[in-house]
């Protein structure tokens, strides 16, 4: 009886602090947090969150990190926190989730001070549907939880410790997730864990989910196929390094004629390398680099490359490419061109058992130099001179319509 009274004398004590929370004394301690979060609560600035509208939990709760300098570090927040009592606390942050949460004029757009999450290294447009797939479903075999658990449909949590995302600035949600997946001054084991799996094109996916959510309301989530994280994916990861200077940060590279190798089939990544190796396909550079590779090596970065997300290619669009792609062509000479969908399939992403290569979100530059390539014969790697034998009746326009066609395919 004792235990249970003393038990419900604490809860009552927790209900008489939270009632005496006095909003209105918050809003005058607030004045000095106005600079960076706005004077209601909506900031201005995406390199700060909007705080309108919070719970106020959770705002008590980042105080008080704050304050003790655990699991959250800030050097503007960090002074900004230490001289506040609790009952400044719990007064502040009755005034901001007193406050409507309304959207900003300008969400998306990056900060004046350039603290706004980190931009892609390649040019990729963020998807809101792709966004909302992952943060509704998560993906299980990334270890990447369903974000709604916790922070709620659309954002708005239910949960008084989680904190609210909707109406939140986008940039400011991937500066933080960005934080996280590098374990910098925020440390909370479980989003510590979700961030590190999410590659920086989801992270901008979630960003352009958070702009505007009511737009893509109707839309129906499904699973976004990924591949699983083996231990030869993680062994492959550690002999890429020596990859990036061509080949860019997770295959995904910047200098237009080298191939992005992310997303491509371990097959076919393992089928070049020995090649290289052998000498059946000729390259200088990547001859050396394959040399010291074992059969076991070439599977891991095959791996590791195959599970990686590539960014969008550089090409235009050609309705006439288009037209190849699909249909084939016959020349002035009866030269038979033959479709590249019956190989590379209907978006470009190849046909891995059967050794047909993805060629969706590679650079025009790249497709034209290997379509000339096999066209004079100096690749020759192809199975029963399949490339060669259709690029000899290639025009130098064919190529050029091709090589902008395939290039748009993501």
């Amino acid at each position: 009886m004792k235990r249970i009274i003393f038990s419900l004398l604490v809860v009552l004590a927790g209900i008489n602090v939270a009632i005496a929370a006095d909003a209105d004394a918050g809003k005058n301690k607030a004045a000095l947090c106005a600079a960076c979060h706005g004077a209601n609560g909506i900031s201005a600035s995406d390199a700060y969150p909007n705080l309108a509208g919070q719970h106020a939990d959770y705002i008590i709760k980042q105080l008080k990190t704050f304050k003790n300098g655990t699991d959250r570090s800030d050097p503007v927040m960090a002074p900004m926190a230490a001289g506040l009592s609790e009952a400044d606390m719990a007064d502040i942050a009755a005034y901001y989730s007193s406050l409507p949460r309304t959207p900003t004029a300008d969400a998306g757009s990056a900060s004046a001070g350039g603290q706004a999450a980190p931009a892609a290294v390649a040019k990729y447009e963020p998807s809101a549907i792709a966004g909302k797939s992952l943060y509704e479903l998560g993906d299980a075999s990334r270890a990447i939880g369903a974000c709604i658990g916790c922070h709620g449909k659309d954002g708005a949590s239910e949960v008084l410790i989680y904190p609210n995302l909707a109406k939140q600035h986008p940039a400011y949600i991937e500066k933080q997730l960005h934080n996280f997946k590098a374990n910098k001054n925020r440390t909370n084991f479980a989003m510590n864990e979700f961030a590190k799996h999410l590659t920086d094109e989801e992270i901008q996916d979630l960003g352009a989910y958070f702009a505007d959510t009511a737009a893509v309301a109707n839309v129906k989530v499904r699973k976004i196929m990924t591949v699983a994280i083996t231990e030869e994916v993680k062994a492959g990861e550690a002999k890429a390094a020596t990859c990036v200077a061509c080949h860019g940060q997770g295959g995904n590279a910047t200098v237009t004629l080298y191939p992005k190798l992310a997303g491509q089939s371990a097959e076919y990544i393992v089928k070049q390398l020995t090649e290289f190796k052998n000498g059946t396909r000729k390259d200088p550079v990547m001859s050396g680099m394959a040399a010291p590779l074992s059969e076991q090596d070439m599977v891991e970065l095959g791996a590791y490359f195959a599970a990686q997300k590539a960014t969008a290619g550089n090409g235009k669009g050609s309705d006439a490419g288009r037209k190849i792609y699909f249909g084939g062509k016959t020349t002035l000479v009866n030269q038979s061109i033959t479709a590249c969908v019956a190989c590379h399939g209907g978006t470009g992403k190849g046909m891995a058992k059967a050794g047909f290569p993805s060629l969706a979100n590679q650079s025009v530059e790249y497709i034209t130099s290997q379509l000339n390539k096999f066209k004079s014969g100096d690749r020759a790697n192809d199975k029963n001179s399949m490339m060669r034998k259709i690029t000899v009746a290639l025009s130098d326009q064919d190529i050029d319509d091709l090589a902008q066609y395939i290039a748009s395919l993501k």
